[in-house]
Order: structure tokens, then C-alpha cells, then sequence
């Protein structure tokens, strides 16, 4: 295992910046494209009571609300995801209705009975200690205050509920295809978002999240021979056990039915649990004081337990890599959990399926840790941005896969330039600023996700070099981590490390969806024409093969951009977007002409991008 050289002593450091960015109420260090940034606070305190044979449980809730907005608020808005899964909801409705339906869902929730259903019903809820007007429209609680929150000021709502968790079907729910007995996310009445685009109100189909940084207190009572992992830290070892214990000391468990199990999460958007009673725990603790944890169940095949253990100093090895890729994870634990439905990101920990080869098991946590950075720690409206979300973090778990399984893969990313290049060819793509749940089809959602939002970090490595990409991703994480960026600001990060401009590149790759192609017109003796046939511009690398066999290489910057990557290559004058073609000479008399060796530019058509004089 590659070992994290860092002292206990800079984690204990790097852990008390995050508590402290988690008692704060306000965030205004740091101006964005909407003017001096600032963000709501959430702070929650649950009390939960699960019933493990009927799958039902009770809450109450606690939010203590801080509007650091500008604005007076006379409403608020929690989600209510779990009411997703009924017939006829919204979610329902539209799986039955797209032309390509997920797998998962198709018709399965108009299918299920009430006892199969999944629901969050609101007994009460008070501000302040006086009750207030709130109606369920789906799966959005629409709160209408008896006094507007002002600006700067702090509110508390004390809510009662009743819920069912959802047979298993998307995500969250219970009695999943392998096994898990609860899976439980988006399980709770979540404070919706409220920013500089005002409130973040979309009904739950079945895509990404949006969320409000802050500190969650989670008691949970439960049957005593459950075992849970989630979101956050036990606070009381000694009287669950189930491997979190301190093994030198004594157990205190209670004699009755239920345990009791006490989680903190500070500085968080989110918190998840699962539960099973038939969960192995491993602890796999790294140098840094990091401990990693993994729940499986203990009933899987020989040959999946090996891949469980397997995984565990892998993982290590990808939180190392990520933490110097990006930037240093700030807690001090992090849970594999088998579960869900598939593989999905939550905060300080992951629900992935358990039974799968080990490549496939090592793909699916690379790319859900990944998560932990692009999406979590850099928390972008996935709802509005999927693309800064599935598109980053598949561009840095590549990468992480190849150093990590040596495949020595000179483009990590290929397979993402084939899933971007299959979408165009079948007239198909839609533009990456679609909203995740409006996308025609879950094909155009999924190639513009992950792979067109994988190509705009790995085209950027062709633009403006791959040093500054890297520097331009540390500088995102430093100046937003704990924060809500939006594309400018990550477009703007790389433009402050790499001097070049790059407002066309941000509008034309994920606005539009204008292709990219680039040919090589003529070539005469030593003088080369290049034409744009495809709309999008480009800075272009053209490699030349002399007739005496030796190579020289060229850069030709897009005018737009006011400077040019650091490059050993020859710099040639710049191209306007707006002049179709390009002549140069080059210096001796010319057998083959290639443009973008790299294949990093993700151009539709690659067959007219070499030449060879006859």
C-alpha cells in the first residue's frame, strides 16, 4: 500500500478547521460570479424510532435555520424524498413515460402496494415554538411562516413525523436484490436549498441532490442485532459495539430490545445510514489517522468477501490520491457500505452493491469516493450541473484507476471520448446545461454527465497543458471547498493558474453543443492549409513528418484565448474562430501531416486529421 506521509498531528489541524467552518454561521471569505458568496447554516437534531418488521419509524426533528441570505424569507421548503415512491408520483410517471427507462425503475413503482410504498407524513411542525401553515405537494413541503426569517437571523423548527421506507427500487429502501435490509437516504425532511438563484425546489425523479451545509446530531434506536454505518461519528462505542468499540475496554450495552446508536456529523450536506443484522465490520486505519470502514454482509459468496478484503488497502491507496490530487480530505473516517442499488455518494461514506468481480467493485468505490470531493466537498448543484459533478469525478477516478492498477493507459479517459463520440453520431446529445431531470432521454443525461463533463477537465489538459489543469483543480478545492461552485468559478480557477482566457471554452462545450472538427485541407511542398469544418473552435497541435523523417511540432493558438499552454512545440500566430481555414509554412518540405497527436481534442471526426503526400 502507498502510505500517506502526513503527521496525525496536520489531520487533527485540518479537522478542527473544518469544526470550526461548521460552528460558523456564515461563509463570506470568498467572492464569486455572484458578488460576495454566502450560504445558509443548517444544524440538525433527530431522534429516531425504526421498527424493523414493519419498516416504519418515527422522528422528530429539530433545524435550527440561519438565513445569511440578503433577503427576508416569509417561506421555506423541505424536500421529502421518500414520497417519491408511490404510484402515479412524479418519479413514477416519468420512468413510465421516457423511451429509455433506468433498468431499476421502469414500471416497478406504479406496481407497489401500501405496504411497499415509501412516504414521510408531517405530524407537526413549529417555529420558534408556535405552529406553523405547511401543505405536502409530493415530494416538497411547502412552509408558509408565521414571521419572515431576516436576514442574518436564526430560527428553529421543531417538526414530528411518521415514514415508511420504500421496498428497495431507486437508491434508498429496504430489502434490497442482495439482501441489505435498509438502505436509508434522502430518509429524512431535508431543508431545501436557498442561494443567489433563490430557493432549489425540484421534485424528486430520480437524479441529483441539492443541499444545505451543516452540523447533524442523529440519535437512532433499533433493533439490537442490526449493525449500522453511515454519515458521521459514533458517539457511544462502548454501548453498540458491532466493531466500533474500543476493544480494551469493557462493553456497556443496555439489556433491552433496542440499541441506541448516537452519530455526529459536523460540516456536512447531508447524512445516511444503513443497516443490516447480518453486516461484517472491517476497520482498515490509515497512517493518518484516517479510519476507513467497510460493512458487507457476511453471507456473500467466498469469492466476494476476498474482493471486500481486497478492496481495503486500495481504498487507502485512492483517498491518498485524491487527497494530493485535489485536495486533503478533512475527516477522520470514511464507510464503504454494501447496499443500494448500484453505487452512490453520500456524505462520509458510500452505498455501493457487494457482489461484483474485483475491478468492478475497486471502479465503482473509485468513482463514489471521488464523489467525496466533486460533489461533496465542492458541492454544486448537481440538479442543475450533473456534469460538474459525474463528469469531474469520473475524469479524477480514471486517473486514479490507472496510477492505482497500473494499467498504464496513455489516455485514461478514452472511454469517455468513445461514449461522447457515440452520442454525436446518433443525433442525440443534448446540451450539458439541461437540467438532470429533463434530458429527453437517460442516454443524453448519461453521456453528457460523465462523459462530456469527463472531457471538459481532460480537453482542458490539451488546452491549457496538464500542469495547470492540476493546479487549476487544487485552486478550486482551496477557494470553494465547503461552498457551492458554479462553472465560472471553476472556469476561473484555471484561468488564474493557466493566464489564458477561456469564457468561449465554458460556452461552447457545456451551452451548446457544437462539435468539434478540424481537417487537414491541402498541403503543398512545405506549405499546410487546415480547415474548421465543425462549429466549436480550438487551439490546434499539428504534428509534421519531414521527408527526411525527422518531426517537428506546432501549436496554433485560438485567438480568443490571449495566450497559449506552456508547450515545447513551435508557436505559430493565433486563428480567429471566425476564418475557416489556416495557412502555415513549415521549414522543410513535408511527407505527413497529423493534427492532435494527444488525441485529447475531442474532435467528431478523426478521419481527416492525417495527411500523407503521395
Amino acid at each position: 500500500m502507498k502510505k500517506i506521509v502526513i503527521l496525525i498531528a496536520s489531520v487533527v489541524l485540518i479537522a478542527s478547521c473544518a469544526a470550526s467552518k461548521s460552528n460558523s454561521s456564515t461563509t463570506t471569505n470568498v467572492a464569486t460570479n455572484n458578488g460576495n458568496y454566502w450560504q445558509q447554516r443548517v444544524k440538525y437534531t433527530m431522534d429516531i424510532d425504526m421498527d424493523v418488521k414493519n419498516y416504519q419509524y418515527k422522528g422528530v426533528q429539530k433545524l435550527v435555520y440561519t438565513n445569511n441570505s440578503p433577503d427576508e424569507l416569509t417561506h421555506v421548503y423541505y424536500h421529502l424524498y421518500f414520497n417519491a415512491f408511490q404510484p402515479n408520483s412524479q418519479m413514477d410517471i416519468r420512468s413510465r413515460n421516457i423511451m429509455d427507462p433506468d433498468g431499476r425503475v421502469k414500471d416497478r413503482i406504479s406496481k407497489l402496494s401500501p405496504s411497499e410504498i415509501g412516504y414521510i407524513k408531517v405530524n407537526s411542525l413549529k417555529q420558534n415554538g408556535a405552529s406553523v401553515s405547511y401543505e405536502t405537494v409530493g415530494t416538497i413541503l411547502e412552509v408558509k411562516l408565521n414571521q419572515p426569517i431576516k436576514s442574518g437571523e436564526s430560527v428553529t423548527f421543531d417538526m414530528n413525523f411518521d415514514a415508511q421506507v420504500p421496498k428497495q427500487i431507486r437508491r434508498s429502501g429496504r430489502n434490497n436484490k442482495e439482501g441489505v435490509a435498509l438502505s436509508m437516504t434522502q430518509w429524512y425532511p431535508k431543508m431545501a436549498e436557498y442561494d443567489f438563484e433563490g430557493w432549489h425546489t425540484p421534485p424528486y425523479i430520480g437524479r441529483e441532490f441539492h443541499s444545505v451545509w451543516g452540523d447533524f446530531d442523529v440519535t437512532l434506536h433499533i433493533d439490537k442485532n442490526f449493525v449500522v454505518g453511515g454519515s458521521g461519528y459514533v458517539q457511544n462505542p462502548q454501548e453498540v459495539g458491532h466493531g466500533y468499540e474500543d476493544k480494551t475496554k469493557p462493553l456497556k450495552r443496555p439489556n433491552t430490545n433496542k440499541l441506541t446508536w448516537h452519530f455526529t456529523a459536523p460540516n456536512v450536506h447531508d447524512f445516511t445510514w444503513a443497516a443490516d443484522p447480518d453486516y461484517s465490520h472491517d476497520i482498515f486505519k490509515m497512517t493518518n489517522g484516517i479510519d476507513l470502514h467497510f460493512l458487507y454482509k457476511k453471507n456473500l459468496d467466498a469469492k466476494y468477501i476476498e474482493n471486500w478484503k481486497k478492496l481495503q488497502s486500495k481504498t487507502a491507496e485512492m483517498m491518498t490520491f485524491f487527497s494530493d490530487y485535489v485536495g486533503q480530505y478533512p475527516y477522520k473516517q470514511y464507510s464503504v457500505i454494501q447496499g443500494g442499488d448500484g453505487g452512490m455518494e453520500y456524505a462520509m461514506c458510500t452505498l455501493i452493491t457487494g457482489k461484483r468481480s474485483f475491478g468492478s467493485l475497486f471502479g465503482v468505490t473509485a468513482h463514489e469516493l471521488a464523489h467525496t470531493w466533486f460533489q461533496f466537498l465542492l458541492a454544486t448543484n448537481e440538479s442543475k450541473h450533473p456534469w460538474m459533478d459525474e463528469g469531474f469525478t469520473s475524469y479524477i477516478s480514471a486517473k486514479a484507476g490507472n496510477q492505482i492498477l497500473k494499467r498504464g493507459r496513455k489516455n485514461p479517459h478514452a472511454g469517455s471520448y468513445r461514449g461522447y463520440y457515440g452520442i454525436v453520431s446518433r443525433s442525440m446529445e443534448e446540451s450539458l446545461s439541461t437540467h438532470a431531470d429533463r434530458y429527453n432521454t437517460n442516454y443524453a443525461y448519461g453521456t453528457a454527465s460523465y462523459s462530456k463533463g469527463a472531457i471538459f477537465l481532460a480537453q482542458l489538459e490539451y488546452v491549457i497543458g496538464k500542469e495547470n489543469v492540476i493546479k487549476g483543480l487544487k485552486k478550486y478545492f482551496n477557494d470553494f471547498s465547503f461552498k457551492h461552485p458554479t462553472p465560472n468559478d471553476v472556469k476561473r480557477s484555471m484561468e488564474k493558474v493557466s493566464g489564458i482566457h477561456l469564457d468561449w471554452y465554458l460556452n461552447e462545450w457545456t451551452q451548446t453543443t457544437h462539435t468539434i472538427d478540424y481537417g487537414i485541407k491541402s498541403v503543398d511542398g512545405s506549405s499546410i492549409t487546415l480547415e474548421r469544418i465543425g462549429q466549436m473552435p480550438m487551439p490546434v497541435d499539428v504534428e509534421i513528418t519531414y521527408t527526411d523523417g525527422s518531426k517537428e511540432q506546432f501549436n496554433i493558438p485560438l485567438r480568443m484565448m490571449r495566450g497559449h499552454k506552456s508547450t515545447s512545440a513551435t508557436i505559430l500566430k493565433d486563428w480567429t474562430w471566425a476564418h475557416p481555414t489556416y495557412t502555415f509554412k513549415a521549414s522543410k518540405t513535408v511527407k505527413s501531416v497529423e493534427i492532435d497527436p494527444s488525441k485529447l481534442m475531442a474532435d467528431i471526426n478523426q478521419t481527416n486529421n492525417t495527411f500523407e503526400v503521395k
